[in-house]
Order: C-alpha cells, then sequence, then structure tokens
C-alpha cells in the first residue's frame, strides 16, 4: 500500500483545466493502490457525490475538499488560491457555506472570492494547504517579501492552527526550485509542516496535449498562439507513490505528512435519507393522518363525477373498488415516509388553480396514482384508464415519488416565487446541469484550437448524425460517408488528428446549465445540504449537485414544467368564452370537454394535427391517417406508439392492420385476453408489461415494475 496520498486535484468538473474523469481516477488509484485520494476542483462540489460513492464502492478513502479564491492581503493580485480539504461534517458545511457565500456576494474579476474575515469566521473541520505558487504565501515568497510570507503564515496558522500545510509542488514551471526551498524555510521559522503535491490535471503523462486543448477550448485560445498563457506543465499527472517519493527525497516529511492529512480527513456524506420540508398540518394531527383526512374527502368529491355515469345498483360496488385502492396506496405512502410529498404538491398546484393558472391534467407515472387523483394533483382517473400504482411508487424499489408537474409558460415562476415565499428563499433553488464536450460540437472545438481549416471540421461534424446520445464511436460504426472521409479523403490525415483528439475530450463536462423543470425544497437552509451556485450577477441560483446527487443526499426534487401547449389551450378558452358571454352561451370549462366528439375525431383521422402537443410531426401525421383514431384510447395509443422501439418491430402495423380488421387480432396466452384486448392483442403500454408478468410468472406488481425497469434499460 502506497504512503503517498494526492491531496489536490482538478477533474473534469473544474471545467477549465482537468481532464480527469473520476472514473478513470478511481481505476487509476486501485491500479497504483492508493489508500486514498483527495478530488480539489475549482470553486464547485460539483463531482462531491459521484466522487464520494465510486471512492467508497472501490474501497479508496475520498477526501473531499476544493481549491477556493482567497481574498488578497498583501499583493497586487486581487485573490490567490487556498486548497481546503474537509475534515468532519464540520468542515464540509463550513465550506458549503464559504463557497456559497462567495458565489452570492463577493466576486472579483468574475471569481468567486472568499473574503478573509469569512474564513477566520468559518474554519473549523477544514484543513488548509497553500497552493505552492498559486497561493498569496508562494507568491510573496516568489517576489521576494519573506518578513510579508512569514507574516501570511503565521495568518493562516492563526485562523487553522495544526491545520495549516505549507505545500511543496515541483511540476517543472519557472523558479519552481527557489519556492519549494523558500516556502519550506517560511515553515520552518512559523513552527509549520510542510507537504507535498503534484497539483495534478490528467492521469498519464501523455494526457498533457488533450489537457492543453482541453484549456484552449475554455480560453479561446489556437495550441499553437505564443501569446496564450502556459499555466501547466507535462509533469501534472496523478505520478505514482515512487515518483513523488524520488522527487521529494530531500523532503521526506512532505511525502509522509500526506498520509497524516488523508487520516486526519474521515468526513462521511450522509446518503440514504430523505429531507422534506415540514407542510403545516392541523393541531393534533400526524402529518400521515392529514394526508389520510384530505385524500377521503378528496375521493368523495370525486365521487360525483365517477358515479354520475353509474347505474345506482352498481355505484356501492364502484365505491368499495375506489376505497381500497385509496387505502392501499395510503397505507404504502406513509410506510414509505412520504405523506408531505403529496401534500407540498397538492398546496403548490392548489393555489395555482386558485390564481388561474393553468395546470396540467397530469402525465406520466404519477397518473397511476388515486390519491393524487382525489387531491386534483393530477386530472386522469386511474382505474378508469387501468393505470397501475406500482410504475409511480413501489415498496420494493424504494425511490423518491416524482411528478412532472405542466404549468402555464408564462405564469410558471409565479408558482415558484409562491414555494420560496412558503418555504423561505434560502430553502428553495433550482438544478444544476452540465453541459458536455458532445460529440459534434467537440470535433468543431478540436478543429479551431488545432488551428485547421473551419470547412474541415465543419464537414466532417456534419457527418456525425444528430440523434440525441450519438458519440464518436457510434457515428463511425454508423456512417460509411464518415468512414471514407477519415480513411481516403485529400485531408484525411489532418482529419485523423482532429478525430484522435476528439475522441480523447468527447464527453468531459464542459460547462453548467439550470434544470428546465427541477426544483429543490429543503426543510431550512439549502447549504445545510448543497453548496449553491451562481452567476456574477447573483442570478440563475442552482445547487451544485445535478438530479440525481440532490436525491442521493436527501434533498426532494419537484419538476415545475412549463408547457406553451397549456399557455395556448388557455388563450382558445379565453376567446371561446368571450365570444359566448356575448351570445349568452354557457362558458367552456377545458375539464368538461367531450372525449367522444365525432367531428374531432374526423379532423384527428385527415392529418391536420400542426400545433396539437406530441401530433405534429411529420411521421405522426402519417401514422394519425394509418390508424384513424376513433376513441379517446386510440390517441393514448398512437403517443405510445411512435416511438423507436415499437416503430422498429413491426408493433405499429400490427396494431393498425388489426384495428382495420385486416389482420386477425391474436393474444400471446389466452390469459392474456383481457390485458391486451383493448390493444388488439399488442404489447403497447408498460402497465400491460407488468400485468403480463403478474398473470404469466405470478409476479408481485412491485416485482413486474423490477422488470419493465430493467426491459427499459433505466437504472
Amino acid at each position: 500500500m502506497s504512503d503517498f496520498v494526492h491531496l489536490r486535484l482538478h477533474s473534469e468538473f473544474s471545467l477549465e483545466d482537468g481532464t480527469i474523469t473520476l472514473k478513470q481516477l478511481i481505476k487509476h488509484c486501485q491500479e497504483q493502490a492508493f489508500p486514498a485520494v483527495a478530488v480539489t476542483d475549482m470553486s464547485n462540489f460539483f463531482g462531491l457525490v459521484r466522487f464520494y460513492s465510486s471512492a467508497v464502492s472501490a474501497g479508496v478513502k475520498p477526501i473531499m475538499g476544493m481549491d477556493v479564491w482567497l481574498e488578497s492581503a498583501q499583493t497586487k493580485q486581487n485573490s490567490h488560491k487556498l486548497c481546503l480539504l474537509v475534515q468532519n461534517a464540520q468542515g464540509y458545511k463550513n465550506l458549503v457555506e464559504l463557497i456559497s457565500k462567495a458565489y452570492r456576494e463577493h466576486y472579483l474579476e468574475g471569481k468567486p472570492t472568499i473574503k478573509r474575515e469569512w474564513l477566520a469566521a468559518q474554519h473549523e473541520g477544514l484543513i488548509a494547504l497553500t497552493c505552492a505558487e498559486e497561493g498569496e504565501l508562494g507568491q510573496l515568497v516568489l517576489e521576494g517579501k519573506l518578513p510579508q510570507a512569514l507574516d501570511e503564515a503565521r495568518w493562516l496558522k492563526h485562523c487553522f492552527a495544526d491545520r495549516l500545510y505549507i505545500e511543496l509542488v515541483r511540476t517543472g514551471q519557472p523558479h519552481q526550485e527557489e519556492l519549494v526551498h523558500g516556502s519550506a524555510a517560511i515553515a520552518y521559522q512559523a513552527n509549520l509542516p510542510i507537504v507535498a503535491t503534484n497539483n495534478a490535471r490528467f492521469i498519464r503523462r501523455e494526457d498533457f496535449e488533450a489537457h492543453e486543448v482541453r484549456v484552449c477550448i475554455h480560453q479561446g485560445y489556437v495550441l499553437y498562439d505564443e501569446r496564450r498563457p502556459k499555466r501547466y506543465t507535462p509533469e501534472q499527472y496523478v505520478k505514482s507513490a515512487d515518483e513523488m517519493s524520488s522527487l521529494f527525497a530531500d523532503y521526506p516529511e512532505a511525502i509522509a505528512n500526506t498520509a497524516i492529512i488523508a487520516q486526519r480527513c474521515n468526513f462521511q456524506l450522509h446518503t440514504g435519507e430523505n429531507f422534506l420540508p415540514d407542510f403545516p398540518v392541523p393541531e393534533g394531527m400526524t402529518t400521515a393522518e392529514h394526508l389520510v383526512h384530505v385524500s377521503r374527502e378528496g375521493l368523495e368529491n370525486r365521487f360525483k363525477t365517477i358515479l354520475a355515469s353509474i347505474d345506482e345498483s352498481e355505484q356501492e360496488k364502484t365505491r368499495r373498488v375506489y376505497n381500497e385502492r385509496l387505502d392501499f396506496e395510503l397505507r404504502i405512502i406513509n410506510e414509505m415516509g412520504f405523506p408531505g410529498y403529496f401534500l407540498i404538491v397538492a398546496d403548490f398546484i392548489q393555489w395555482a388553480k386558485d390564481h388561474d393558472i393553468p395546470v396540467g391534467p397530469g402525465r406520466g407515472s404519477g397518473a397511476g396514482s388515486l390519491v393524487a387523483y382525489a387531491l386534483e394533483i393530477t386530472n386522469l382517473d386511474p382505474i378508469e384508464y387501468e393505470l397501475l400504482f406500482e410504475r409511480f411508487l413501489n415498496p420494493e424499489r424504494v425511490s423518491m415519488p416524482d411528478f412532472d408537474i405542466d404549468f402555464c409558460m408564462d405564469r410558471r415562476e409565479e408558482v415558484i416565487d409562491y414555494v420560496k415565499d412558503l418555504y423561505g428563499k434560502d430553502a428553495v433553488s433550482q438544478i444544476v446541469t452540465y453541459g458536455t464536450l458532445a460529440a459534434r460540437a467537440v470535433i468543431k472545438d478540436v478543429t479551431r484550437v488545432q488551428g485547421k481549416p473551419y470547412g474541415l471540421g465543419d464537414r466532417m461534424s456534419k457527418l456525425i448524425p444528430g440523434t440525441p446520445g450519438m458519440t464518436l464511436s457510434k457515428a463511425y460504426d454508423q456512417e460509411p460517408a464518415l468512414r471514407e472521409f477519415l480513411d481516403r479523403d485529400d485531408d484525411a490525415e489532418m482529419a485523423q488528428e482532429i478525430w484522435t483528439m476528439a475522441k480523447k475530450l468527447e464527453g468531459l463536462s464542459r460547462n453548467t446549465g439550470k434544470h428546465a423543470a427541477g426544483i429543490v425544497i429543503a426543510p431550512g437552509k439549502l447549504t445545510d445540504f448543497s453548496p449553491l451556485y451562481c452567476d456574477e450577477n447573483g442570478d440563475n441560483l442552482v445547487t451544485h449537485y445535478d438530479k440525481d446527487d440532490v436525491e442521493k443526499i436527501g434533498l426532494v426534487k419537484f419538476d415545475f414544467l412549463g408547457l406553451k401547449t397549456l399557455t395556448l389551450i388557455d388563450w382558445a378558452v379565453q376567446l371561446i368564452n368571450q365570444k359566448h358571454e356575448k351570445t349568452g352561451q354557457t362558458p367552456l370549462d377545458i375539464d368538461e370537454i367531450d372525449l367522444e366528439d365525432r367531428a374531432t375525431y374526423e379532423l384527428l383521422s385527415s392529418g391536420q394535427t400542426t400545433a396539437i402537443f406530441q401530433l405534429e410531426s411529420s411521421g405522426m401525421k402519417q401514422l394519425i391517417k394509418r390508424l384513424r383514431p376513433s376513441l379517446f384510447e386510440d390517441i393514448i395509443a398512437l403517443v405510445a406508439l411512435y416511438r423507436p422501439g415499437p416503430l422498429g418491430s413491426g408493433m405499429v402495423d400490427d396494431f393498425v392492420d388489426r384495428k382495420h380488421g385486416i389482420q386477425k387480432v391474436e393474444y400471446p396466452h389466452p390469459s392474456l385476453e383481457p390485458i391486451l384486448k383493448e390493444t388488439y392483442g399488442t404489447l403497447v403500454y408498460q402497465e400491460q408489461i407488468m400485468q403480463t408478468a403478474q398473470v404469466l410468472s405470478s409476479y408481485t406488481l412491485g416485482e413486474a415494475d423490477m422488470l419493465r425497469r430493467a426491459m427499459g434499460k433505466k437504472k
């Protein structure tokens, strides 16, 4: 086992100057028998959750940290770097609050910068490394200002006490030897320990050129421009313990201290527990009891519609079916600890409706919940449409419920503002997303950085299909014209150089964005759970963790989708009702619209579906003309069938031909007729997959849901 631990390392999540993927890093640590490793990305924790999880799974101790910008005290520069490593839970909390405050309150020259007084007040649980020539102490040593450097060391020591280490780096930068010996002298004078790092940016020495190309992509330079800043060297790879020990043979304690620091850092990230904000309930009731109460009230109100078209002799039986389903769902929801989630969602949806903000009727797996229907979260009766609750919430697959909620695009922000006012602005945020160096874009980027003709990269990128999820490898396998271009074109040699470099960089995180719909609501300050990130103007506030990672640390995501279709429908209803008011007609209620209107189905069957949500593409129009929908269920089937799997399997042809009597309706097994009758013997819906597994293999619906997810290749 190695005695050396890498304590400063930038991954791809540094966005500008790291090419190390977390998967590469953990594999390399295992190969090198490193007992631990730190990731200290620049001013962010974007990769922290997945780094922690993958390292722990691989038996490598994860050390969480961050290179931050600290306000300068004695140099001309506004800020310098300081590396902060998380020692314990208090340290994590302090670093989260420090970096969040820097983003929200204190940018210097475009960089989120921590004020010195903030650090002096919130340093507990953090170990500091001085960042060699990138830190203020190092710069003062290089400038020959040794008394000032000693003052800086003493100020940092006053903050961190025995948690401060003077950092030594030997990566071949100019004047580095002078800095190493000067810094060591300061350390001895101030009675401070030293530590060696390699300030790593890439895994292997041969990755240096790819790293430089990445830096140039971010900075806007051409690789061979003599004027571009050259801040890195080929030595900044993840060196072996032997290489580092040899490099610092004259300072063996600097190597030994890396292992000591690794032993001192023992923060465990809390995962596996969900944290919902408290929803106010009547005094004397628990959240679970309140959910039961309002759900039963809501279902009773829904019965006015449900029972209206049912023969009186069947009404009691119908009531029993609905009440049994409601009780089953409530038991599952409360056992899994999610009553607050349903109440929170129902509350902001009701607020939107009370303020005449159009809300969608519900879609996705959430439409399978009768509790959601009773609470008016959705407006679809799951029993009428044979939707299964287990697709949404399954005790055999414990995961957070997740309603996809559509709001009018023009007024969605009003609902978000209501949530912020209700739970507190410090408790509500949107969620970060990470853009990547995708297949087409990375070809163009590499072409520019390598100084090759724009037209060459443009031609090559156009040969890559624009299919979502397309990669360079897939494009090469699928497109003969691309292979011909790379192998035989007059510019093939240059094209191969672009291709080879693009393959090395493809998929790396490139920039941040904001999730189109995801909102997190914390039970208290968000910074108790995640750092916050925003631009220099304080706008576009998001968590550092993406949608998967916020759920891993227990925050609950709510999807507030802005849907233009709802806005258009609302405009149409308003115009119709203005006309109805003049003519004395009854106002149109979109929730009471006739689902059996013959003229509507004739119009749809003609293919005149431009601007109709999910029915307007040219391929869909062709399918509609073939199918000629005559029932609302046919429209549901259309949307389900118009996907790559069914279109490529022949299922669509079977469905259409069986509907029109061209092909005989057949069932895979006689016992499946009740399940597949409405879809003419074809498996169209995911619910049918689950029911088939239940009938043929005696699966529970929970087990059948696991099978459904496996078939869909979902996690």
